[in-house]
């Protein structure tokens, strides 16, 4: 019983460490000055499919507080009904440019990069952002990226903040965006390890074409992930920014926040192992079961177990509020299930690699087991082929 009252006490003290570090590191980390010619900027951005709030964030590119920038919207297909959606938000907005590009060029196995690539290619400017369609942006947006360009930099991002969310599926994957994913982001920046997120990127054309060109981020199926290898690949420093970008995420379900996170889950533990691995004694799940014996056994009162939980989730909800996250009626009883929910998330993203974005079958295995993967797929659909023919032919005869 020694040992779990230790475990129960580190992982406290662990858990209210870390919110106290990023706490710090926001209120304390250096901002670059902008120049007095603020450079121009394009952004790109991938539109797939229509999102929620899809109309609100996408007429968010054009109330930006920038001298010079332009936009370019990119479509896979023609067919896409979001087309309709940004050609609203290009005319109701004239005075900024704007293009609306539509094609794939398949550079990758991932469908992103094959969309956005094309914007890259026909960028006028050498600053590029990438930024998701879900993504709201704030009028500072653009300065807030810059301002976190210090020397030494090759690539400034944020990890996508869950708000407005409309049922407890959505609150659920609020409480994983948030004090969960985003928070362990954050430290990770603020002890000089920071990562890439592939919801909003700051890149340089030229840094790129150091690293072996743009095309090199279809290496991986992950284009954060190869990012950010091919900054650190340089000697330079992925930032994040000091108030993440929010993603607006109206109604979800249950099924579709499980698929996205085991999703997430399988990518980072194909792209950053040695963060993924601490992920199951990152939550309240271990600690809570630990705390559940030793009061059951008498070694701890139902009083010390209501104030270990106190603390464990009232840093949480500081967090939130510090940064001015959302925190309503359902957000404790969410990210209690996010908890408990965690270790099981955990150990389902080691059983298997395959999973489904955007109705793109993707696998995050290395290219001789998507090989192998995708000669067994070839080899089932034609196993039946076969046997559909058979049929046809079996009934055509009798």
């Amino acid at each position: 019983m020694t040992l779990l009252i230790w475990f129960c006490a580190v992982a406290l003290v662990v858990h209210l460490f870390s919110i106290v570090l990023v706490l710090v590191w926001r209120s304390t980390r250096h901002e670059e000055p902008l120049p007095p010619r603020p450079p121009a900027v394009t952004i790109v951005r991938p539109v797939c499919g229509l999102e929620n709030n899809l109309e609100s964030t996408l007429h968010s590119t054009f109330r930006l507080d920038w001298p010079d920038y332009e936009i370019i919207f990119c479509v896979a297909t023609a067919s896409d009904p979001a087309i309709a959606v940004v050609r609203r938000c290009m005319a109701s907005h004239p005075h900024i440019p704007a293009r609306l590009l539509i094609g794939d060029d398949r550079i990758s196995v991932n469908p992103k990069l094959n969309n956005v690539i094309k914007g890259w290619r026909s960028a006028r400017y050498d600053w590029i952002v990438l930024a998701d369609s879900n993504v709201l942006m704030p009028e500072d947006y653009i300065r807030q990226l810059f301002s976190r360009w210090l020397p030494g930099t090759g690539a400034v991002c944020s990890p996508p903040i869950g708000s407005a969310p409309e049922g407890f599926a959505a609150e659920l994957e609020c409480a994983w965006l948030n004090s969960f994913q985003a928070r362990w982001q954050l430290l990770a920046d603020a002890i000089g390890f920071g990562f890439a997120q592939g919801k909003t990127m700051l890149l340089n054309r030229q840094i790129m074409a150091r690293a072996g060109g743009f095309e090199r981020l279809g290496e991986e199926v992950a284009e954060d992930a190869a990012t950010t290898g091919l900054i650190r690949g340089l000697g330079l420093k992925v930032r994040l920014v000091k108030q993440p970008f929010p993603q607006p995420l109206g109604r979800r379900d249950l099924a579709s926040v499980w698929k996205r996170q085991l999703r997430w889950a399988r990518l980072r533990r194909a792209s950053f192992p040695l963060y993924f691995v601490p992920e199951l004694i990152a939550g309240a799940a271990l600690p809570l079961t630990a705390l559940t014996a030793l009061v059951a056994t008498g070694t701890c009162s139902p009083l010390s177990a209501l104030l270990y939980l106190a603390a464990w989730y009232g840093g949480e909800t500081l967090l939130n509020k510090s940064f001015g996250w959302h925190t309503g009626s359902l957000s404790l009883p969410a990210t209690v299930a996010r908890d408990i929910v965690l270790p099981i998330l955990w150990i389902a993203a080691w059983f298997g690699n395959g999973f489904v974005w955007r109705g793109n079958a993707m696998t995050v295995a290395s290219d001789e087991d998507a090989e192998t993967s995708s000669t067994k797929a070839r080899l089932r659909r034609v196993v039946d082929k076969t046997r559909e023919r058979a049929k046809t032919l079996t009934a055509f005869r009798n």
